[in-house]
């Protein structure tokens, strides 16, 4: 690491032991420095493993130091936010590059619960910040946090309910890295064995989720289950039968479009080997043939525009998912994105009902516009067709009329014989 990231990164330490010390409330006895400087060192010890780059290196460390500053406002609740605009003052006020500010923000961002990680100094981050789950410390650590949430919340919480909390984390959770699932896991795994040893309480099914910060979203109640359920397979019906039926037109005006192509590419092969070969002997025909020609091919024009696919630049950044901004569930948004970028990308968006919903409906709603324009060009290209092979014909039909006239004018002239 170069002598400026040195210099930066021990003015940071400095810095954050400083507001942790002044700054952050009493009450927080498990996000206080200790936990700050357990993250940095688990950072940095990951960091040596995989041999990171120098930048990388101070990214991470930068990340890992500052990210639970946030909690200088008095509230767990959006301390991330919080965290990011404290880095990003000191970072400018150190004159750091604007990328390596954009990463520490990113980085910061993907330790909220759920954690959402990208990069590898993402996933190190992540990692790093729930390394307490699998050191031999645990149980002292969850006491820190059991007391730091009844502070908060200004009431006792029972060993059952905090214990089925920390239970119910432990198996839902899982490292990022492959540092974090050779070596972190196992003793994870171990920690929750002794958790569920102690677990005596198998019937109690309702559980105080919202005393355990990280589990707040697990609904409990059979009730509730029931009408999430009932509610979700109406919404799946109606989806379902949305999609269905557009993706059905879709098909039908495909198979329009193909007709009208069909059709047009057989008259214009019959103009282009019969008709335009005879011409040179009629050549009264000429403007008829023309006619009909410009028919064909402004017809067919519109039949394939409206088969013609439309194609956008499949890809999405990860601002664009976490602002839920982007619709996962067309090809058209993802095709060029890496595999594990789309699983995690899936992955936050399942997890949040809003965001499933809402793509669904932009899916819906998109459907509807390319169906629109399908459909447009199609009437275009029927009623050119339409209206212009009546003109062909009707100007064939003159053209023979005065053709066969003329001839027969002619025809009546007397010969004089001199």
């Amino acid at each position: 690491m170069n002598e400026t990231h040195e210099q930066i990164l021990s003015k940071a330490r400095h810095f954050v032991t400083e507001l942790f010390a002044n700054q952050v409330k009493p009450l927080f006895v498990f996000h206080n420095m200790d936990h700050t400087e357990a993250v940095a060192d688990a950072a940095s010890q990951m960091a040596d493993y995989y041999r990171l780059n120098d930048e990388d290196t101070f990214v991470l460390l930068i990340s890992a130091w500052f990210h639970d500053t946030g909690y200088s406002s008095g509230r767990p609740e959006g301390h991330e936010e919080v965290s990011i605009q404290i880095v990003t003052k000191f970072l400018h006020e150190n004159h750091v590059e604007d990328n390596h500010i954009q990463r520490i923000i990113s980085a910061i961002q993907a330790t909220r619960m759920p954690q959402s990680p990208i990069s590898q100094v993402e996933k190190i981050l992540c990692d790093a910040d729930l390394s307490h789950l699998a050191t031999p410390d645990y149980k002292a650590t969850s006491q820190l946090l059991k007391q730091e949430r009844e502070n908060l919340l200004s009431k006792k919480i029972t060993k059952k309910e905090w214990r089925q909390g920390n239970i119910r984390f432990l198996e839902s959770h899982k490292y990022y890295t492959e540092y974090g699932l050779e070596f972190m896991e196992p003793k994870k795994m171990e920690n929750l064995v002794v958790l569920k040893k102690k677990s005596h309480d198998n019937q109690e099914e309702e559980q105080k989720v919202e005393a355990f910060p990280y589990i707040s979203n697990i609904p409990t109640k059979e009730d509730e289950k029931a009408s999430a359920k009932s509610t979700e397979r109406g919404l799946q019906t109606m989806f379902r039968i949305v999609s269905g039926n557009h993706l059905r037109l879709s098909s039908m005006s495909d198979n329009k479009a193909h007709i009208m192509i069909s059709v047009n590419s057989i008259i214009l092969s019959i103009i282009i080997s019969v008709l335009f070969g005879k011409l040179a002997y009629y050549q009264e025909y000429i403007t008829p043939a023309c006619i009909l020609l410009s028919v064909c091919l402004a017809s067919m024009t519109f039949a394939i525009l409206a088969t013609r696919p439309s194609v956008s630049e499949g890809r999405f950044t990860e601002e664009d998912i976490r602002n839920k901004k982007t619709n996962l569930l067309f090809f058209g948004n993802f095709y060029r994105m890496q595999l594990d970028d789309y699983q995690w990308a899936m992955n936050q968006m399942m997890k949040d009902g809003d965001y499933l919903y809402n793509s669904m409906v932009k899916d819906v709603y998109f459907l509807g516009v390319v169906l629109a324009k399908k459909y447009k060009f199609l009437r275009i290209s029927y009623t050119i067709f339409m209206v212009g092979l009546i003109v062909a014909v009707i100007a064939f039909a003159v053209v023979a009329v005065v053709s066969n006239g003329s001839t027969a004018s002619a025809a009546s002239v007397p010969i004089i014989d001199y």
